[in-house]
């Protein structure tokens, strides 16, 4: 059973969850979010997952590729923030997890009942519109609240012009 949300409760607010990764589409889904959270006056929550890492040989090596991993996430968070003010939102909420990408938004979605829309890039690759959206159009991945996907041919100017 999916929690009801909590935006029309009092001392909550709308919160749109948007998805940083190192895809080049991810910049328009933080362009678009950004913009739409600014002009609404809604919060923004920056998530990046660190999907599991299948070399699991030695306790060692797997403790630096995930302190590796971690530095990364940190840093694109920090990117995606600093271009969310420029396109003016509101300072936005980090959070790093921790598995597969589904999963942990979902979870995420689940334990943070103020975000109401997340928003996801498409690629423009031959190869699909990535693996998140794919998942979501084939219904392997399902959230319990409704998902923007922003086409990534979209401009810049025409992301501005749509909020």
């Amino acid at each position: 059973m999916v929690s009801r949300r909590q935006v029309r409760e009092e001392g909550h607010r709308r919160k749109f969850l948007a998805v940083v990764d190192s895809t080049p589409e991810c910049t328009k889904a933080i362009h678009y979010v950004a913009r739409r959270t600014g002009a609404i006056d809604a919060d923004l929550v920056l998530v990046y997952v660190i999907e599991p890492a299948d070399f699991q040989h030695w306790l060692g090596v797997e403790e630096v590729m995930r302190a590796e991993a971690t530095t990364e996430a940190e840093s694109a968070l920090a990117k995606a923030a600093e271009q969310a003010l420029a396109w003016g939102s509101n300072t936005p909420e980090l959070v790093i997890r921790e598995g597969k990408m589904a999963t942990e938004i979902a979870a995420l979605i689940e334990e943070d009942r103020d975000i109401a829309l997340v928003i996801l890039a498409a690629s423009e690759s031959s190869e699909g519109p990535g693996p998140l959206v794919s998942s979501i159009a084939s219904g392997n991945a399902v959230f319990p609240i409704p998902v923007t996907v922003v086409p990534a041919t979209l401009t810049d100017a025409d992301i501005d012009d749509l909020v």
